[in-house]
């Protein structure tokens, strides 16, 4: 039996416990909750990673790697990742479970006292993190922006998000810009942290065996520092209704063998806090979410236009976003290609066959995810941003009550905002 708690220790300041047998480890995280903003992304974004590097009493990576030896191997990564328009910064954690150490000792109480050192008793030099540390993450960070650029695929679609809301805080990459990332200082990364402490919202999590008692109590007791009584604010997320009248249609030239062509769509306000949001789910999954989707059969497979098509859904921004590999030359006929499958959506000209092997993708999809600790951290993470407590369970029964004419109502919802094509140099 699982049973999910929340619950508010402090002012902003919650945990969430999944208590199961299911596991033998046990998985955590702490997240710090901010509004991504293009001025602060980096800076935030660096702020774990130099965290990570060392405690006050686990000066550097090696005693930090020997503290996790002895807690039967466990691990703690930083960790950084936008939500609509959140951007979550902190640590995620996975032990060996209490209930299967070798004489029975309890390491739970260790393993997020650890967490919580990294977070709270940073490694420092004159009131400020270690010069060292501070100037070689900068650099790994720099260098992680950068080599964004060599993942095509995900550019294009990051580069067509940016510019479809570049008026926008989801336009703003998770890790910020070269250029902001350039203007970090020693001094004013530690004012960030100080400030982020003081005012972003906070998420515990741990999912094991321990129950919520317990739990609640060793958060209390590690992380009390937390405990300032300021206002934590918790992000919003600004959702826009309607594309332009016409789609702005960008074209960029790249050394690339391949073409990108990316679409972005508005919802027409769906998001994951509407009723139609199951229905959006399965519109998605059948348009180009799956491989039984439109997308993959038919532009893909069946007219070999495209190397790749899929399509994927922001639930809290109401964007819904399409990634294709092409041709240059096929530049017309894939983007109409992929317009008409979505009429066809919109037309009703779905086959039983297609809506429910994309109801079975999707619901598969959800219940896959409770056999996950990641993934359920992941999906409770952003149910925490949006407000929302209902599970997987929930959601995909909610699925599987959706008809066929609530798939065509929301898909004639949908609107072009963007167009954008990465193509080589020549022609």
């Amino acid at each position: 039996m699982t049973q999910v708690t929340r619950q508010e220790l402090w002012p902003g300041v919650w945990l969430r416990t999944i208590h199961t047998h299911k596991f033998k480890s046990s998985y955590m995280s702490v997240t710090l909750l901010t509004e991504l903003k293009q001025e602060t992304a980096s800076e935030y974004a660096l702020i774990p990673y130099v965290l990570r590097r060392g405690t006050k009493n686990h000066p550097n990576l090696e005693a930090i790697s020997a503290a996790l030896d002895e807690l039967y191997g466990g691990a703690i990564e930083p960790v950084v990742r936008k939500k609509g328009e959140t951007q979550c910064i902190g640590f995620v954690g996975s032990f060996l479970d209490d209930a299967y150490t070798l004489n029975g000792e309890s390491i739970l109480e260790q393993a997020m006292g650890l967490m919580g050192e990294l977070l709270l008793e940073p490694c420092q030099q004159d009131g400020g993190f270690l010069t060292s540390y501070f100037e070689g993450e900068k650099r790994n960070l720099i260098d992680k922006i950068r080599s964004q650029m060599n993942d095509k695929r995900y550019y294009a679609v990051n580069r067509m998000t940016q510019l479809m809301c570049q008026q926008e805080a989801f336009g703003v990459d998770k890790l910020g810009s070269e250029q902001t990332a350039e203007t970090i200082s020693e001094k004013g990364l530690f004012a960030a942290y100080e400030r982020l402490l003081d005012t972003a919202a906070v998420e515990l999590y741990y999912c094991g065996s321990a129950p919520h008692h317990q739990v609640e109590q060793i958060a209390r007791t590690v992380f009390a520092q937390l405990n300032s009584h300021t206002q934590r604010i918790q992000p919003d997320c600004d959702v826009r209704i309607h594309a332009p009248v016409e789609p702005q249609r960008i074209q960029e030239r790249m050394e690339v063998s391949q073409g990108k062509l990316a679409m972005g769509f508005r919802t027409g306000g769906m998001t994951c806090w509407e009723e139609e949001y199951p229905a959006l789910l399965l519109c998605n999954s059948i348009f180009g979410g799956s491989t039984m989707s439109k997308l993959f059969l038919n532009v893909r497979e069946k007219l070999s236009l495209c190397y790749y098509a899929s399509s994927t859904l922001e639930k809290m921004k109401g964007i819904l976003l399409v990634s294709s590999g092409i041709e240059f030359e096929k530049y017309e006929q894939a983007k109409s290609e992929i317009l008409a499958q979505l009429r066809a959506i919109c037309a009703g000209e779905i086959e039983d066959w297609e809506l429910e092997g994309a109801r079975r993708t999707l619901v598969g999809t959800y219940l896959a995810a409770l056999d996950s600790q990641n993934q359920l951290e992941e999906y409770w993470l952003g149910q925490s941003v949006a407000g929302l407590e209902e599970n997987l369970n929930e959601i995909a029964n909610r699925v599987e009550q959706v008809t066929k004419e609530q798939v065509v109502a929301v898909a004639q919802k949908l609107e072009l905002d963007t167009i954008y094509f990465l193509q080589g140099m020549e022609g």
